[in-house]
């Protein structure tokens, strides 16, 4: 009889089979970038940091990268044309609220996604519409280089003039203004430089200076707006950039403004970096990846909101 009874209580806490689950609808943003075979950078930290901040990832994919942190091996483009129908089938049907680029890879796959966010019917994307946050992607963190000097005109002619936001790094403001940015004063002058050239947002970020904290200047709407955290050293890993901006893009998409979005994204990556992953080789060398989900927590009050 205790048997029977407590198979019978078994029974009843068993879901009925048709019984109605709840039904969850989370913001949803789009990545555009490569493939990252070691997944610490790319679209599988895009993803992960979506996953992570409570926001359904859909992707564009853009080209194929074998690499490991520190070494990019081999770059493979997909067609531009499939690039362009990536983005438009998704923005058909799915509610995108927020858009990230990071590799683009060539000219000419830069120049198709130009056309596909101008052609979509379903988006206004931009400053008067869908954010778009643009990291331009021109050197990989090992000092690789990714694009030539086509596809960075196309991308100053054709696509940032649609952004809500571009994050450049350090060498990457440089090859765009074609000086040296090397401390806190130069940055200041190369982010306004930025701003005034490009007629958008611009987070200049400074984790490539020398000193005890990454600084970050946010120059929008003719003010700047500096965003600041212990500099964790002794990490060899890469995909910062990447979860940065996918996390900027994450707090757009779930309504957050701008300067809100870059302040938790800071606490984001600066957390993801402190509990970093970290293996080793089979020749002996130190594999360190972010640890996207070490503020867990977080994730799951942004679903329950």
């Amino acid at each position: 009889m205790p048997e029977r009874r407590a198979r019978k209580k078994a029974n009843a806490d068993r879901p009925a089979p048709n019984a109605q689950h709840p039904i969850q609808s989370i913001p949803v943003a789009l990545t555009i970038a490569g493939s990252d075979s070691s997944a610490g950078a790319g679209i599988q930290a895009d993803l992960k940091t979506f996953s992570a901040l409570g926001v359904y990832g859909l992707t564009a994919l853009t080209c194929v990268v074998a690499e490991i942190p520190g070494k990019v091996s081999r770059i493979e483009p997909v067609s531009a044309k499939m690039v362009r129908e990536q983005i438009e089938v998704l923005s058909r049907n799915f509610p995108i609220a927020a858009i990230k680029t990071g590799l683009l890879c060539s000219g000419e796959i830069i120049s198709a996604v130009a056309h596909a966010i101008r052609g979509t019917d379903i988006l206004s994307v931009g400053r008067a519409g869908v954010p778009l946050v643009i990291d331009p992607v021109i050197v990989a963190t090992s000092g690789d280089p990714l694009l030539d000097a086509n596809a960075i005109e196309s991308y100053t002619k054709e696509l940032f003039p649609l952004a809500t936001l571009i994050t450049p790094n350090l060498l990457e403001a440089e090859r765009f203004i074609g000086e040296p940015v090397r401390d806190l004063k130069s940055m200041r002058r190369a982010g306004t430089e930025l701003a005034r050239r490009f007629r958008a947002s611009i987070l200049l970020k400074g984790g490539h200076l020398a000193g005890d904290d990454a600084v970050d200047l946010l120059i929008a709407d003719g003010k700047m707006t500096e965003f600041s955290a212990p500099f964790v050293r002794d990490v060899a890993t890469h995909g910062t950039g990447c979860s940065y901006s996918a996390a900027i893009t994450a707090g757009l998409a779930s309504g957050l403004s701008l300067k809100s979005a870059i302040g938790r994204a800071k606490k984001f990556v600066t957390a993801s970096i402190t509990a970093r992953l970290r293996w080793k080789s089979k020749s002996g060398r130190t594999l360190d990846a972010l640890n996207h989900f070490s503020l867990e927590p977080q994730r799951s009050a942004a679903v329950r909101r």
